[in-house]
């Protein structure tokens, strides 16, 4: 089933769908990474609470690209339907904020600082970097198989 599943990824009918999503999750994760920016060093926002402000935002946007392009063919139409759908990217974005914030917060605080300059900013951004990675694997493997089904 594994095997399956990892060759369709590269010639099979989630490719397509997987190239997109990697191209929003790009984009939104540039967003993600401008609003932390902004929010820990022209806000003065502890980088944690930045990121969290910064997470739900994208979660947002990504869920209004995701759906208008990625899984245009499954699209949730519709007032009532279009907000099911937001509400279950929340929910398993949501559900992904805890390791996102997991991660940044172990690279920033015991990984990071005795190996990058000494300015903050970008140590939290490499580490939001690195945490935006990981957890989109998850995100994706859940929006995939539930949010569009």
């Amino acid at each position: 089933m594994l095997r399956s599943f990892l060759r369709n990824l590269t010639h099979g009918p989630l490719t397509q769908l997987l190239r997109r999503f990697v191209i929003v999750g790009a984009l939104t994760a540039g967003v993600q990474q401008l609003l932390l920016w902004l929010f820990v060093d022209w806000g003065g926002l502890n980088y944690l609470l930045g990121a969290l402000i910064a997470i739900e935002l994208t979660i947002i946007l990504s869920y209004v690209l995701n759906n208008a392009w990625t899984f245009n063919r499954s699209r949730n139409t519709g007032r009532v339907a279009y907000l099911v759908g937001l509400f279950k990217t929340n929910l398993i974005r949501g559900s992904a904020v805890p390791i996102q914030l997991g991660i940044l917060y172990a690279l920033v605080e015991w990984l990071l600082v005795p190996y990058l300059a000494s300015d903050g900013v970008v140590i939290v951004l490499v580490g939001n970097g690195v945490a935006i990675l990981v957890s989109g694997i998850y995100r994706f493997v859940l929006d995939a198989t539930w949010t569009w089904g």
